[in-house]
């Protein structure tokens, strides 16, 4: 992941309306939600969740999908495991010993 990369996913999530959309499209892998489901789980009108998604698929976080008349989101997992590698790599600059307390945290999920 290059530095521009990561930081539009930063910018993205740095809202509290888009980082909860993300977390609730998480959660709901594979299947997504629709975007009609996501203004209500967030409670703001269509036209401005519509902002907030726009921000996120542009960063790349979120994949919309066309099923039938719905569109469907889901979230990237692959850009999270992206950003999270990026992030990763860059603070422990090579040294796994200060990775190790994150990777016991991670292998939980």
């Amino acid at each position: 992941m290059e530095s521009e990369m990561a930081l539009a996913a930063l910018a993205a999530l740095s809202h509290p309306t888009r980082l909860l959309t993300y977390q609730l499209l998480v959660k709901h892998e594979p299947e997504g939600l629709s975007t009609g489901q996501l203004v209500e789980l967030v409670d703001l009108t269509q036209s401005t969740f519509s902002t907030h998604l726009a921000v996120l698929v542009k960063a790349g976080l979120v994949v919309p999908e066309k099923r039938g008349r719905q569109m469907i989101q889901r979230a990237s997992i692959d850009a999270m495991r992206e950003l999270m590698l990026f992030l990763a790599k860059d603070c422990c600059q090579g040294r796994a010993e200060l990775c190790e307390p994150l990777l016991a945290e991670l292998t939980c999920c």
